[in-house]
């Protein structure tokens, strides 16, 4: 699940279970977390970018295996949510059908901006959630409703990229070992001589 925005850190350290790996110097955090839906263990990767601009060339690459994104902004910090358009059209650019969600983080800081009305969710018809990474308010149902819209998209995706990872996901590597292993020559032709 590739996540954008700012405050990810806050939000997933609210998982408890989460663990950062560092992949890269280039402003990527990727934390693994197991969740549980429908009886099943489902194993998640949050890729965290920050939506640093000056890493913005970098971003392309995270896309590719992306099934949902949650895009973070800052209640406080009105750039943040200025910044959600050019964040929001980069993603579509390369993954025009995942789920997206937009959440606004930091409302334990001013508890009145729960009753502003952030118009860039509602416009693009995405789910829009208000929470606190400090407290933990609507932290954990953000991430397992976007588990779910994540699983499910992988499940229904008819994007022809998904189709080629779902494809490779399954390539049997052994068998295409011993078949290249196998010396078959064309019926009437002579092996080369030594």
């Amino acid at each position: 699940m590739w996540l954008a925005g700012l405050w990810v850190l806050g939000l997933i350290s609210q998982l408890g279970r989460s663990r950062p790996q560092q992949l890269s110097t280039f402003a990527l955090t990727l934390y693994r977390h197991r969740a549980q839906l429908d009886g099943q263990t489902v194993l998640v990767d949050f890729w965290d970018t920050a939506g640093q601009e000056r890493f913005q060339s970098m971003h392309a690459s995270y896309y590719h295996k992306a099934h949902a994104c949650i895009m973070v902004f800052d209640v406080q910090r009105k750039v943040t949510y200025r910044n959600l358009n050019s964040w929001y059209q980069e993603l579509r650019e390369f993954r025009p059908e995942i789920p997206c969600i937009v959440v606004a983080n930091k409302i334990d800081a001013d508890m009145t901006m729960t009753q502003k009305s952030f118009s860039f969710a509602r416009k693009l018809g995405l789910p829009f959630y208000f929470v606190s990474a400090a407290d933990g308010t609507n932290v954990v149902k953000v991430f397992n409703d976007a588990i779910k819209l994540a699983v499910t998209y992988k499940q229904n995706s008819g994007d022809f990229m998904d189709e080629v990872l779902r494809e490779l996901e399954s390539f049997d590597l052994q068998k295409s070992e011993n078949l290249s292993d196998k010396e078959e020559s064309c019926p009437g032709e002579k092996p080369p001589s030594a």
